[in-house]
């Protein structure tokens, strides 16, 4: 029963990862093109919330999934224990990407609450230039947050003679366990992207009856849409792991090793709908927003025509003799 529950555990992780790092991979590339070739998304703040944040969802797909869990279960190792360097790198690109993700999807959720704001004062935080400072205080507060790791992290040999990539500081482990995975990266910010993906749903009912450009009225609301679902699909991909880390911090709840088993399998399941979150940006935004699909259709067609005038064109400049028939006197 045991070793087909371990079985069943790998497989999941197998046959549901690979998938999710593919498509994933794929849609946050897709979004970047999307994003970065319009000059309304290029100008806008909370298109580059969603450009960073797409850009931090391919790392954590690559590095904390794929590397990590994927690869585990493919070949039983991730490579961390042939490598202090690399067991250190990991963890630390790993936090740095989850928590700046969920960090930008909470600010574009900020900032279109501001953008649909009728009080001048609010809206004037809605700005590209305030987007690109709070992104750089985002990425060096996590780079900062991560040095504990390097500290921290290192060979762990258990009982079995196993050798693995760890942390044995309990005062680091319970705040890891406690305020980050279940507070920083859990709870949190799904209750900020909630209240103000709410907040933003009821200004964009009001936004008709204010005078508005009309292309900035439907760049606002197109983005609200988009943002709002995703919201709604976050709710449901993220509670459940960060639940489950937190049925986990129960040692009671832990120490029956049939108990440990199944609820492994289960937290299977659960890890790869948490990987969801990063892998489905650009399939929400495609289901959300009719606008997107045009934009989307529109970039490709513009790739296209700029491979085909690219490509080099056969100039045949051959002459051909004319034959003169003499004519008989």
């Amino acid at each position: 029963m045991g070793a087909s529950l371990a079985l069943a555990s790998k497989q999941i992780i197998i046959y549901g990862g690979i998938p999710v790092c593919i498509t994933g991979i794929i849609g946050n590339a897709l979004n970047l093109i999307v994003f970065l070739s319009l000059e309304t998304f290029r100008k806008n703040a909370c298109a580059f919330y969603l450009i960073m944040m797409s850009m931090f969802n391919i790392g954590q797909l690559c590095f904390s999934f794929f590397f990590s869990r994927v690869i585990i279960a493919l070949i039983g190792t991730d490579g961390t224990t042939s490598s202090l360097f690399y067991c250190k790198f990991r963890i630390l690109l790993s936090q740095l990407c989850v928590a700046a993700s969920l960090t930008c999807f909470c600010l574009a959720t900020v900032d279109q609450f501001f953008a649909t704001c009728s009080q001048p004062r609010w809206q004037r935080f809605s700005n590209i230039k305030v987007a690109h400072r709070l992104v750089i205080v985002t990425i060096l507060f996590w780079i900062c947050h991560g040095i504990p790791y390097i500290v921290f992290y290192h060979y762990i040999e258990s009982s079995t003679n196993t050798t693995s990539c760890g942390s044995d500081n309990l005062m680091f482990n319970n705040y890891r366990a406690y305020f980050f995975v279940l507070g920083l990266v859990g709870y949190l910010p799904v209750l900020v992207a909630a209240s103000f993906g709410y907040l933003s749903y009821r200004k964009i009912q009001q936004i008709a009856y204010r005078t508005v450009p009309i292309v900035r009225r439907e760049l606002d609301k197109q983005l609200t849409s988009m943002v709002l679902i995703q919201v709604i699909v976050n709710v449901f991909t993220l509670l459940p792991y960060t639940t489950a880390n937190a049925l986990a911090t129960n040692a009671s709840f832990t120490n029956d090793p049939s108990i440990q088993r199944q609820f492994q399998l289960i937290l299977n399941i659960i890890i790869i709908i948490y990987y969801i979150y990063f892998a489905s940006p650009f399939y929400i935004y495609m289901c959300a927003s009719e606008r997107f699909r045009r934009q989307f259709l529109y970039v490709l067609s513009k790739l296209y025509c700029f491979n085909q005038c690219k490509q080099p064109t056969m100039i045949h400049n051959q002459i051909t003799p004319e034959v003169q028939t003499a004519s008989k006197q």
